[in-house]
C-alpha cells in the first residue's frame, strides 16, 4: 500500500514540480483540482475527467454531510465508489461553505452550530466530527475544520480567528486516522496580516501536517493582497510539503503563485464560466454570447486534443448559448477543464526545464486579467 508522500523533483527559482503519492493514485505538481462540490463536477462525466488525465479532484464535506449524508456514502462503499472516480478526492472541511451562510451560523469554541440552507434542519459541526466524516467518505485528502476570516477584518477579529482555528487543527489532528496513503493538510488563517499568517504557519508546523493550506483568501481583496499574503507565508511552510492555495483559479493568480511556490489549486471558474457561455482561449478568454462569434467557424481551440474543443465551431457554440443548451455547458465546461490541464502540464514542465519565467510571460500577455473578446 502506497504511503502518503510528497517528492519534489526540480525547483526554477520558488517554482517547484514534484509527484504527491497517495492512497488512490500520483498527483504530479503543480496540479489544479476541478471541483465537485456534491460528488460531481458539474456537467462533466467521471470518465471523461479521466480521459483528460485529471489526476485529484475536490468535493464538500458541507454539502455531503447535508446530502445524501455521509452514513449513505460509506454504506455504498465510500465516495470513489458513490460517484464512480478511482483517483484521489480532497475533502474541504466546510469551514468555508458554513462562514458564506453568515446569518444562519453561530461559532463558538466547540464547532459550528448552523442550519441547513437545504430544509432548516439544525446541524453543529466540530472539528472531531469534520474529521469523522470526512473519513466515512474515505477522503483520500482531508482537511482541518476551520474558521475563514471575513474581509475586511479588524486586527483583533482575525487574530481571535485565526487563534480558534490553531485550536481546532489540534483537534483535527488529533482525531485523524493515520493510514498509509490517506493525508489531512492543515490550513493557514489570520485575515490579511502578515505577522498573524506567520504565526499560524509555525503554529501548524509544530503540530505536523502531510500538507498545508493558505485558507481565507479569494473573499474580496485585491490581487495584490493576495500574492503579498502568499509570498510573506510560503516561506514558513515546511519545504518537503506540499502547499495548497485554496480556491484561487484565475490564470495569473495559478502563474503568480506558482512562481511563489504554490503546488495546488482549486476553483470553479472552469467550470462556472462554461455553465455561462464562457470559455479560455489560448488568445485570452471569450464571451461564446457576444454577436460577433455567431458567424465564426473557427474551433476553440485546434490544438487542444479532446472531445470538443476543435471538434465545434464558434458559431455553433454561439447558438448553443444563445438557445440556453445544456449541450453549451457541457463543451464548454469540458473545453475549460482541459484548457487548465493543459496550462498545468505546460507549466510543470516548464519547471523541468528551466524556463518558467518563459512560459509565465507567454501565458500572461493573453490572461493577464479576463478579457470580455
Amino acid at each position: 500500500m502506497e504511503k502518503f508522500n510528497f517528492s519534489l523533483q526540480k525547483c526554477d527559482g520558488k517554482a517547484r514540480a514534484g509527484t504527491l503519492f497517495t492512497k488512490h493514485g500520483l498527483i504530479s505538481t503543480p496540479v489544479f483540482m476541478p471541483v465537485g462540490t456534491t460528488a460531481s463536477v458539474k456537467a462533466v462525466f467521471p470518465q471523461t475527467l479521466l480521459n483528460l488525465q485529471i489526476e485529484i479532484i475536490l468535493a464538500n464535506t458541507y454539502h455531503l454531510m447535508l446530502r445524501p449524508g455521509e452514513n449513505l456514502i460509506e454504506k455504498i462503499g465510500g465516495l470513489h465508489k458513490f460517484m464512480n472516480w478511482p483517483k484521489p478526492i480532497l475533502t474541504d472541511s466546510g469551514g468555508f461553505q458554513i462562514w458564506s451562510l453568515s446569518k444562519l451560523r453561530k461559532v463558538n469554541r466547540d464547532g459550528i452550530n448552523f442550519t441547513s440552507h437545504i430544509d432548516g434542519k439544525k446541524y453543529k459541526l466540530t472539528p472531531e466530527n469534520s474529521i469523522l466524516i470526512q473519513e466515512k467518505l474515505n477522503s483520500t485528502i482531508s482537511m482541518v475544520l476551520d474558521e475563514c476570516t471575513e474581509y475586511p477584518a479588524t486586527y483583533q477579529r482575525s487574530k481571535d480567528s485565526m487563534e480558534l482555528s490553531l485550536e481546532w487543527a489540534r483537534k483535527c489532528k488529533k482525531q485523524f486516522t493515520k493510514r498509509n496513503g490517506y493525508g489531512i493538510f492543515g490550513i493557514i488563517q489570520g485575515g490579511m496580516f502578515n505577522d498573524l499568517r506567520q504565526i499560524s504557519s509555525k503554529e501548524l508546523n509544530n503540530i505536523g501536517f502531510d500538507g498545508y493550506a493558505i485558507g481565507g483568501l479569494s473573499v474580496g481583496e485585491s490581487h495584490k493582497e493576495m500574492i503579498d499574503i502568499v509570498e510573506n507565508t510560503i516561506d514558513l511552510i515546511d519545504f518537503e510539503k506540499p502547499r495548497y492555495l485554496m480556491g484561487v483559479g484565475r490564470p495569473i493568480d495559478i502563474f503568480e503563485s506558482v512562481e511563489k511556490g504554490i503546488d495546488m489549486f482549486d476553483c470553479v471558474i472552469p467550470t462556472r464560466f462554461g455553465r455561462n457561455g464562457r470559455a479560455f482561449t489560448e488568445n485570452g478568454e471569450i464571451n461564446l454570447r457576444n454577436a460577433k462569434f455567431s458567424r465564426d467557424p473557427s474551433p476553440l481551440d485546434k490544438k487542444l486534443e479532446n472531445e470538443v474543443s476543435n471538434k465545434f465551431s464558434k458559431a455553433y457554440l454561439h447558438h448553443l448559448t444563445k438557445s440556453n443548451e445544456i449541450l453549451s455547458s457541457m463543451i464548454l465546461s469540458l473545453h475549460n477543464i482541459a484548457f487548465y490541464k493543459k496550462m498545468m502540464n505546460d507549466i510543470r514542465n516548464s519547471i523541468l526545464n528551466n524556463s518558467f519565467l518563459e512560459l509565465k510571460k507567454k501565458y500572461l500577455d493573453k490572461h493577464a486579467k479576463y478579457k470580455k473578446n
